[in-house]
């Protein structure tokens, strides 16, 4: 939990200047795979770095207050976390996923479930009477993915994890898209949060990771003891090198979100574009509970071209700023196709249904001057509006 200290604050000093050794202010990293005992059957803190590591717990000890909650499990990557958060599902047991999540998410759902792990039912929870209809199913956990990717769903934490507390099922929150710079999920009723950490919290595109934190303590034991059984705890360095980006999370994200804000409003302007997805938009069927629940609208937006695949090919050849890339939450200005990158492991009916349409573009809004990405975006749209 959070020791009353500003979460900016938290970000910026959390661990600073406590190393006994030399009097490091900078949190040294402890690469050592194992510890010594100081006596026979007698271990110290640390034992063997799958199980414990100082520079992965002190990532994992800020991550935890920044989010609130009791305990944070630093996995190898976001599908790890996600896995993580899930691995308490025994055969049979139902699972509500969200009809438009990450394609990540999406593909591990389905193949677990092929395989008879878990049973899964994807629903648009924005719709009341299908995300009741699923509930009334008896689930065992639901997982909720708001603002969502790549369509920006926004989803009313505080109701769905009511309702799943009602029903016998733990919620577990993906809070990538905003981090916990602008969302808390905890606060909201989250039993469990998850991170792709390789996004806006490190936030320079150089390392792979996840986060699964608890509101229960006992409950983040529990998930830390069946990291270690399986081997998916992430490493020292890519800890270390995740706090120094934690470091900047705030100030990173208040600029990108605010240029995000003004790219919104360009593209929503804009002839060649159908429909813009942003939860800052007041036309943006979420936005007056994003303002709600949130504490920023983010620096992640998608946007359909009029004219379909052959003009998003146009725009992100014309394209000299933003990068035609996956992932996101970079200091850099990243363009992606979902249908054909990050969500291209959906069936074609699965992206129908979740309004994966393949005019369909996602940004993630990085550190550029806006002067540079309208510019940028404005030769993009002309070049895709060409016949």
């Amino acid at each position: 939990m959070s020791d009353g200290r500003a979460a900016r604050t938290i970000a910026a000093t959390n661990g600073v200047a406590q190393d006994t050794a030399f009097g490091a202010v900078i949190a040294p990293i402890h690469l050592s795979t194992t510890y010594k005992f100081p006596a026979f059957e007698k271990p110290g803190p640390y034992d063997y770095s799958r199980l414990g590591n100082p520079t992965r717990d002190q990532l994992a000890d800020t991550i935890a207050k920044l989010e609130g909650g009791a305990r944070a499990v630093m996995t190898a990557s976001g599908m790890a976390a996600i896995d993580l958060a899930l691995s308490g599902l025994c055969p049979g047991d139902l699972l509500v996923a969200p009809h438009d999540c990450y394609g990540g998410t999406h593909r591990l759902l389905s193949l677990r479930a092929a395989r008879g792990q878990y049973r899964v039912t994807f629903v648009d929870q924005t719709d009341d009477d299908a995300l009741a209809a699923a509930l009334a199913r008896n689930p065992k956990i639901v997982l909720i993915e708001t603002p969502s990717n790549p369509l920006m769903r926004v989803v009313d934490i505080r109701r769905a994890t009511a309702l799943a507390r009602a029903a016998g099922a733990l919620s577990v929150v993906d809070n990538t898209f905003l981090s916990p710079a602008l969302q808390q999920p905890i606060s909201l009723g989250a039993d469990l949060v998850v991170h792709s950490t390789t996004k806006f919290l490190n936030g320079h595109s150089d390392v792979i990771g996840g986060a699964v934190i608890a509101a229960d303590a006992a409950l983040g034991e529990d998930l830390a003891a069946w990291a270690n059984t399986i081997g998916v705890t992430g490493s020292p360095l890519d800890a270390y090198l995740t706090l120094r980006g934690v470091r900047t999370l705030f100030v990173r994200v208040e600029h990108q979100q605010e240029t995000a804000a003004a790219l919104a409003a360009f593209l929503d302007a804009h002839p060649a574009v159908r429909r813009v997805h942003y939860p800052g938009l007041t036309s943006h069927p979420g936005h007056g509970l994003a303002k709600a629940q949130q504490r920023g609208f983010g620096a992640m937006l998608s946007f359909e071209l009029a004219g379909g695949l052959e003009a998003v090919r146009r725009l992100v050849t014309g394209l000299q700023v933003f990068t035609l890339a996956e992932s996101l939450g970079g200091v850099e200005s990243l363009i992606a196709h979902p249908a054909t990158m990050t969500h291209a492991a959906m069936d074609p009916d699965a992206r129908a249904t979740a309004g994966i349409t393949d005019g369909l573009l996602r940004l993630s809004v990085g550190l550029e001057a806006e002067v540079d990405l309208v510019a940028d975006l404005s030769r993009g749209l002309d070049a895709a509006a060409r016949s």
